[in-house]
This record gives structure tokens, C-alpha cells and sequence, in this order.
């Protein structure tokens, strides 16, 4: 069940970058700027795109990797400190860090037949 207050906090936190949008997915919201996909809200929690240099931080911080479910885990996204979310200039500077690990990642390589 998508939390509607949680979604409205993190969009007007998220407020100072422009084209942010929320989107139904997993049960929860992903989070978008125009087309990019950067950000997941699930159960009342934040989850940010990482990238392996980002990712260090969100993990010395003792925060862990999106998990839907028993069987599935994202291991590209991790959930948003408390103390980040607080924050809302540190929160738009994740959150920017997140939207710069989608455009930079590689293109997915096709397979040959």
C-alpha cells in the first residue's frame, strides 16, 4: 500500500530540482525526473540509485540495498538515511548524485546472435 503523506514529503523536499514525478511501481512510487528513473518509495522508506563510488556511503551510513520482496533485491538502489532526509539541502544534493549515477551508466549491450 502506497503511503501518501511519505510521497508528498519527499516531493516537496525534493522540490528545488525540476521535473520530479512519482509513478505506481512495486507497490510503491518510482521516482522520476522527466525520464529518468532515480528513486524508489516503498513501505515508507526512500531508496536512491547508486552507483559503486555513491554506493559507500549510503553503506557506511548502515543503509541497505531495495529488497520487494524475500527474493528479489535491487542492489543499485539503497534506501536514503534518516538524517539525509531530514535535511532537505543534503537530500536534493543525494538526490542529484542519484539522477547523475542514471545518466552515467552504460548503455545495455545487446545480444548477438
Amino acid at each position: 500500500m502506497r503511503n501518501e503523506s511519505f510521497r508528498e514529503f519527499v516531493l516537496d523536499r525534493l522540490g528545488p530540482l525540476e521535473g520530479i514525478q512519482c509513478r505506481p511501481m512495486f507497490g510503491g512510487d518510482g521516482l522520476y525526473q522527466r525520464a529518468r528513473f532515480f528513486g524508489i518509495l516503498f513501505k515508507g522508506r526512500l531508496y536512491f540509485k547508486t552507483d559503486a563510488a555513491t554506493r559507500i556511503a549510503y553503506i557506511e551510513m548502515g543503509m541497505k540495498p531495495f529488497r520487494p520482496s524475500a527474493k528479489q533485491t535491487l542492489k543499485s538502489y539503497y534506501e536514503v538515511p534518516v538524517d539525509v532526509m531530514e535535511d532537505p539541502d543534503r537530500l536534493v544534493a543525494w538526490a542529484s548524485k542519484a539522477l547523475e549515477c542514471q545518466t552515467q551508466r552504460e548503455p545495455m549491450k545487446r545480444r548477438q546472435r
